[in-house]
C-alpha cells in the first residue's frame, strides 16, 4: 500500500514547540519518523524555518535527514508561483498571505494527498479551503485536502 503523502507548512513543523498544539502535533511527527506517512517539504517552508527559533530550525534539519521514503522535497516553479498569485488575485486571501498561497500551490501541483497546518486564519479554514479549491477547479487542478496534523493521524480505535 502506498504511503499517504502529506505537505507540511511551517506551523506544522513549529507545532511541536507550541504549547497549544504540541500534544496534538507530536503523534503526527512520530508517524513520520516511524515511516507510516511521507511528508513533502518545500523551499518555501525552508525559507520560513530560517526565520524561526533555533529549536524549530534544528527540528527541520532532522527532518531533512529522514530516509527518502519518508521525505520528499519540492521547489517553487513559475507554475506554482502563478497559481499562488491567482489565489491572491481571486481574493481567497490578501497579498500579505502570499507565502500561505505558495504552500497551497506547491501541495496542489505536487499532488499531495493532504496539506497539514495549524494556520486557521489563512489555511485550515472552510471559507479559504473552498476558495483555494475553487481556483484549482477553475484552472484544471485537483482539489487539495487541508487538515490539521491531529486530524490526519488521530485514530479513535
Amino acid at each position: 500500500m502506498r504511503k499517504i503523502r502529506i505537505y507540511v507548512d511551517s506551523s506544522a513543523v513549529g507545532g511541536v514547540f507550541n504549547e497549544r498544539t504540541a500534544e496534538q502535533t507530536k503523534p503526527f511527527w512520530d508517524a513520520v519518523e516511524d515511516g507510516e506517512v511521507a511528508v513533502i517539504l518545500s523551499d518555501v517552508l525552508e525559507q520560513e524555518v530560517e526565520r524561526a527559533p533555533p529549536c524549530v530550525r534544528n527540528f527541520f534539519d532532522t527532518l531533512l535527514k529522514l530516509p527518502n521514503a519518508s521525505v520528499e522535497m519540492v521547489v517553487s516553479t513559475d507554475e506554482s508561483n502563478a497559481l499562488a498569485a491567482q489565489y491572491v488575485a481571486e481574493k481567497v486571501v490578501g497579498p500579505t498571505s502570499l507565502d500561505d498561497c505558495k504552500h497551497i500551490a506547491l501541495a496542489t501541483i505536487a499532488n499531495a494527498d493532504v496539506l497539514v497546518s495549524w494556520n486557521f486564519k489563512h489555511i485550515v479554514n472552510v471559507k479559504r479551503i473552498q476558495g483555494y479549491n475553487g481556483v484549482n477547479r477553475k484552472l484544471g487542478y485537483s482539489q487539495i485536502e487541508i487538515r490539521t496534523p491531529y486530524e490526519v493521524i488521530h485514530d479513535e480505535t
